[in-house]
């Protein structure tokens, strides 16, 4: 292959990389997510399928993709471990930390919440009313672990219907780690107080009607009193 051949190849990867990387990014394949076979990618990319191949082989040797044998190339949770990982020892160690991450979450959530109002597509909207009725319907179950559930997955789709890259990112890697670590999503405040629950309920039906009816200021305003909410029976339980 001559030099000038050798780097067209070498930038068709590196291209296709960039392209893969973006869909990890944004939250096209979430950690988990099986890939497309590499046939699938090649068509998609208008590559050669050893371009993909390549492609594949540079990423999981970063960590960012695995490759199963027999079982497809997945993506791994190496961008969120990436920041969480130190964190969630300091968490359960120094609970003192909630008040900073209740604050730092106000602030982080309010912004992806307007921006979701602002940019939402049609399959943003349809994810977010599907798991505001499961939220419904938990509630109405009393399914206090449903409840959690779907109050997580709501909050992760919101962050991705904002189509920022690093909200989404700050988003999965330090919120998500957080739930595993401290109560900060609700699910304890459930537990512990059943009016809890149907004022958490109201806060989100707010918060969904602002972001599907692209309000993104009374978004922003939903999401920060729902914070709000959760700082102040945070700080009632001595937490």
């Amino acid at each position: 292959m001559t030099a000038a051949r050798h780097g067209q190849a070498r930038g068709r990867v590196e291209s296709v990389m960039r392209r893969m990387e973006t869909a990890l990014l944004d939250g096209t394949w979430p950690p988990g997510t099986r890939l497309p076979a590499e046939r699938l990618l090649a068509a998609q990319y208008a590559v050669a399928r050893n371009t993909v191949r390549e492609a594949i082989q540079r990423l999981a040797a970063r960590g960012l993709l695995q490759s199963r044998r027999g079982a497809g190339v997945y993506a791994t949770d190496q961008l969120r471990a990436g920041i969480a990982s130190p964190w969630g020892q300091l968490v359960a160690d120094h609970p003192a930390l909630r008040e900073d991450i209740l604050e730092f979450r106000r602030v982080l959530e309010g912004a992806t919440a307007y921006f979701a109002a602002l940019r939402a597509d049609a399959a943003d909207v349809k994810r977010i009313r599907a798991l505001m009725a499961e939220l419904e319907r938990a509630r109405g179950a009393d399914d206090k672990q449903a409840e959690a559930d779907a109050d997580a997955q709501l909050h992760d789709a919101i962050a991705q219907a904002s189509h920022n890259t690093m909200f989404l990112h700050l988003h999965t890697s330090v919120i998500g780690m957080l739930r595993e670590h401290i109560t900060i999503n609700g699910t304890g405040l459930r537990e512990q107080d059943d009016d809890a629950s149907d004022l958490l309920l109201l806060q989100h039906r707010t918060l969904c009607e602002a972001i599907c009816a692209r309000r993104p200021e009374e978004a922003r305003t939903a999401m920060q009193t729902h914070i709000d909410f959760v700082r102040s029976r945070v700080e009632q339980d001595g937490g």
